[in-house]
């Protein structure tokens, strides 16, 4: 029988990438949320700048220039000390509460996980160990192994090379609409985590399989 793969991705589906604003908070009071939100939205965009470009650098890297951009950008001025400090975190960020409940049920459900990021093995295996997450994953698997980025195919055909699985039976869990919508175009299933009511899907023309407010509620549907 064909195994089916849930590959999550990892930062804004398991980790809270805004977990950062509480570090945020100490050096910039009520602008932490705002800042919070741009530094995220330019890690992304870096990410796909470099891809188009065929200048691969690691995630952490656009995170470290987005950190800088969205410094300069809003005008607050934080130490190199205090830019430090924000990557330290970045680097131990909380998992959702709901996730390791989540985990737990489909790995009794004997279903094969795996970690799937735009992160480095190495960054990704030290939060998936302070979240305590690591032993609810058959393997971690990075784009930095391929030198690309989601929404790349070549990641997703990568995906199913390592996990030796069949596009029918591999799913795609993540937060982020347009790594659902490119594992969509490259021929997985995909499942949209929405984690906020405000975030609308962006307007392609297609549809995730499905749509979950959490993995708990994903659990339901596919454990």
């Amino acid at each position: 029988m064909n195994k089916r793969v849930l590959a999550f991705d990892v930062y804004g589906t398991l980790i809270d990438t805004h977990g950062v604003i509480a570090e945020l908070g100490m050096a910039l009071g009520e602008q932490a949320g705002a800042f919070s939100q741009r530094w995220r939205d330019k890690q992304l965009e870096y990410s796909f700048r470099r891809g188009l470009m065929g200048a691969y650098a690691p995630f952490s890297a656009c995170t470290r220039e987005a950190l800088e951009f969205t410094d300069r950008a809003l005008g607050t001025d934080l130490s190199e000390a205090q830019k430090d400090r924000l990557m330290a975190t970045y680097a131990k960020l909380p998992a959702f509460p709901e996730v390791a409940e989540a985990l737990t049920r489909f790995s009794s459900a004997g279903v094969t996980c795996v970690a799937f990021s735009n992160g480095t093995r190495e960054a990704v295996e030290g939060l998936m160990v302070q979240a305590g997450l690591l032993d609810h994953f058959d393997d971690i698997i990075s784009v930095d192994e391929v030198k690309r980025f989601k929404p790349d195919p070549a990641v997703y055909a990568h995906l199913r090379e390592r996990t030796e699985s069949e596009a029918q039976d591999t799913w795609l869990i993540s937060s982020n609409p347009f790594d659902v919508i490119g594992a969509r175009h490259a021929g997985l299933h995909a499942a949209w985590v929405r984690r906020s009511a405000e975030t609308p899907f962006d307007a392609w023309g297609g549809e995730p399989d499905m749509t979950v407010t959490d993995l708990l509620a994903l659990s339901e549907r596919l454990g």
